[in-house]
């Protein structure tokens, strides 16, 4: 085997990961469903680990915070982040980054947020005019409390408020109203539940992100051919286990050979063959389809002639072209030669 000094030369590939709480855990646990287990070196104490099963990917346990700023700078390939940190911090993200996929966890929505005593006010255009009224009557801009200032400032300027003044919060952002350091405030909530505690309602047209967690890629790190497989080898497990999650194999033995029966279901059902030959010589057919059809399917394969038909749960599905690494080789370019 020739030697390859390009490829030996390359730095490993970087995985940032969350660092404490739930979003690790809920990191972790995403990654073992795909089959992609990470462990943390000597412990919960070392902010370096592995991918079981991929030798060339170095797992870097760090905040999250700090996830972005390595993605932007390239030095990190892949990593797990809020989707509300990352429009916050980078404001220029389609240049930068990648956002491959929703993980489907850390769902929350960075809202604006009024004192429930404002009765007349439910959406920006009402805010609009309150803070236009609250400068002509006293010379000053109603104050906006918030982390999100970059997030703020943008969403304001889309919906045309102009009369206000940014108050960037340090500690806890409900609170400010109440404190008299703010009069209405830009945070992220789950549940609205703390800001119902804190006598404040979302604006009905004031949802500026309805953020998750998402898998993200850094477009300024070294992209070379192990950087690269690594990508490839981490996206085929992630997508194939979506795949497996949202589909049903169906199968089902017919009376005579079935290939016109597997071209019906595929146009009525979107069901494909699940192996390389659509029928055998006796009529036997395996297809996989969409996991809300596959009940639909076994009973028009019953009206075919079947006898019995099995659906069974998916573990993983592979296929040869992955929607999540097109994406990201459409953005990092063809390999260099």
């Amino acid at each position: 085997m020739a030697f390859d000094a390009a490829t030996s030369a390359e730095t490993p590939f970087v995985l940032a990961v969350p660092s404490k709480g739930r979003l690790q855990e809920a990191a972790a646990a995403f990654f073992a469903r795909a089959g992609l287990e990470l462990v943390q070196g000597r412990g919960a104490r070392d902010y370096r680990g592995s991918l079981i099963g991929l030798p060339g990917v170095e797992v870097a346990y760090v905040s999250s915070a700090e996830i972005v700023a390595q993605l932007a700078a390239g030095a990190a390939h892949f990593g797990v982040a809020g989707e509300d940190l990352v429009r916050e911090k980078i404001p220029d993200v389609e240049a930068k980054l990648e956002l491959l996929s929703p993980l489907g966890f850390g769902h929350a929505n960075v809202v604006v947020a009024a004192p429930r005593a404002w009765i007349d006010v439910r959406s920006m255009a009402d805010l609009e005019d309150v803070a236009s009224a609250y400068r002509a009557s006293r010379g000053e801009r109603m104050r906006v409390a918030t982390k999100y200032v970059n997030l703020t400032r943008r969403f304001f300027a889309e919906q045309g408020v102009a009369d206000y003044r940014v108050v960037e919060s340090l500690g806890a952002t409900e609170g400010a109203p109440a404190a008299g350091s703010a009069e209405l405030i830009v945070d992220i909530t789950t549940t609205g539940a703390t800001l119902a505690a804190n006598a404040l309602k979302p604006l009905d047209d004031g949802i500026i992100l309805k953020s998750q967690a998402t898998l993200v890629a850094s477009l300024t790190a070294p992209w070379g051919p192990r950087a690269r497989r690594s990508a490839r080898a981490i996206l085929d497990r992630i997508a194939a286990t979506e795949e497996a999650r949202t589909s049903r194999e169906v199968r089902a033995r017919l009376p005579a050979r079935a290939h016109l029966i597997v071209e019906k279901a595929a146009e009525r059902f979107e069901a494909v063959a699940a192996g390389g030959e659509n029928t055998d010589t006796q009529g036997f057919v395996a297809l996989h389809c969409a996991r809300a059809k596959a009940a639909d399917l076994a009973g028009w394969l019953l009206e075919q002639g079947a006898e019995r038909v099995s659906v069974a749960a998916l573990e993983q599905v592979f296929d040869a072209v992955n929607p999540l690494y097109d994406a990201l080789e459409k953005r990092i370019g063809a390999v260099a030669t």
